[in-house]
């Protein structure tokens, strides 16, 4: 195996010397990947699902350092899980790297040519963003899932993942290089950082000359830090305030179901539903119910004086609430008068990630879908769909709540941008 460089943290000169090296580095690799043959690049990500399997053995036990490390400062045992690389996690990141090595390559993809009255020929051209700095906590499985959808994009990334992963991190990064060098592609197309140095993040979020986007992965906290201090541009979510609501035209076993999995299918998620939004015309019908297979599932409900009428185990919802994205087994609830108050209880409070309608009532489906102003919205589905895999995107990077480039669920599209291209014989401007 070859090891990869531990940067010197000595001081915040040295840190920032090392981390400008490396963009300059990734800027020259991003050059090279930009033209890099769509062959070259499944092949690389072949060669390292292939050095995944051959390698557990490396792999373990360097994770097991980073494992050791988290028991002594007492990490949260779900934090531990997410950090462990067990058979099952490597078997997954090696499926994940053929399933986007199998993917069509988006680059050099063009749009449909219009022709102008010249005779000359507008289209677009699918290209890659270029250098992408992703920033993420706790998950090992993030630098191999990231560096495949950058290198799938033909784009160059610098990988900086928490101190808590740091072993593990640059194991998986000797994997990747190792990579790379079988398929005769640039070494730094993906570089992981060597050190645990808070300043390299600080470095990597304003390096405007080397890094063209930053795609943070973390908690609200990272991510508001992130946003307050980058001078790149990030393609982020601050949190996922997911809605359901439960239209007066509902189907009541559709829309329990929709409702309890939309909470339950794993609370820690960004897709899952933090308001229950319910029509004042069918509140009696659905809320306890609803309220009693939540509760036997250990769901805590907060709810208005309406929704606490009809659910005596409901405790008074605040304002709070309404804004709070738990990740956890609790729930705000709030009976609406309509659903234009849905819509705008939604407009106030949402985080503009998922939201949902359960309705069979085409005119009230088609008006929340158009109004609803977030990244994903829809019909008779809980947000917990919230995922690259689940759009067919086959991987994702992020979820994005901008408005700008990427919204929603960040495949490699995501990962691209487009470029005029114009075709002619000679014409000229009169």
């Amino acid at each position: 195996m070859t090891d990869s460089t531990v940067l010197d943290a000595a001081s915040t000169d040295a840190v920032i010397h090392d981390m400008t090296v490396l963009g300059m580095q990734a800027r020259q690799a991003s050059r090279l990947m930009m033209k890099a043959a769509g062959h070259a690049k499944a092949h690389a990500l072949r060669a390292m699902a292939a050095r995944l399997q051959a390698n557990k053995e490396y792999l373990r036990e360097e994770n097991a350092k980073d494992l050791d490390h988290a028991r002594k400062n007492q990490l949260a045992p779900a934090m531990i899980d997410r950090l462990t690389l067990s058979d099952k996690a490597l078997n997954t990141m090696a499926t994940g790297l053929l399933q986007i090595a199998d993917m069509p390559d988006p680059i050099g993809s063009q749009t449909a040519s219009t022709t102008r009255p010249n005779g000359m020929r507008v289209a677009q051209m699918r290209v890659p963003l270029g250098v992408i700095g992703i920033i993420y906590e706790s998950r090992p499985n993030v630098t191999i899932d990231a560096a495949a959808l950058c290198l799938k994009s033909g784009n160059a990334v610098i990988l900086r993942g928490g101190s808590e992963a740091l072993h593990s991190n640059l194991a998986l990064g000797s994997i990747i290089q190792e990579g790379l060098a079988d398929a005769a592609l640039p070494a730094h197309a993906v570089q992981v950082v060597g050190t645990t140095d808070r300043a390299a993040v600080g470095q990597l979020i304003t390096m405007t000359d080397y890094i063209d986007v930053i795609v943070p992965r973390g908690g609200k906290g990272l991510i508001a830090r992130l946003s307050a201090e980058a001078k790149v541009p990030l393609i982020k979510h601050l949190d996922g305030n997911c809605h359901v609501y439960i239209d007066a035209a509902a189907d009541l076993d559709k829309a329990h179901n929709v409702a309890v999995n939309a909470k339950t299918y794993r609370y820690g998620v960004c897709g899952a539903m933090e308001t229950l939004l319910v029509h004042q015309d069918i509140a009696a019908r659905i809320l306890p119910r609803l309220a009693k297979t939540l509760g036997d599932k250990g769901v805590e409900l907060r709810g208005c004086e309406r929704t606490r009428a009809l659910v005596a185990s409901a405790i008074p919802a605040t304002e709070e609430d309404w804004a709070t994205e738990y990740l956890a087994p609790i729930l705000a609830i709030r009976v609406v008068d309509s659903l234009d108050q849905a819509i705008e209880h939604i407009a106030r409070w949402s985080s503009g990630h998922t939201e949902s309608i359960v309705t069979e009532s085409l005119p009230a489906a088609t008006q929340f879908q158009r109004e609803v102003d977030s990244s994903s919205v829809y019909i008779n589905l809980p947000t917990c769909f919230a995922d690259g895999f689940e759009y067919g995107l086959g991987a994702e990077i992020g979820i994005s709540t901008n408005r700008l480039h990427a919204r929603g669920p960040v495949g490699l599209e995501g990962l691209t941008t487009l470029k005029w291209v114009l075709t002619g014989e000679g014409q000229l401007r009169g």
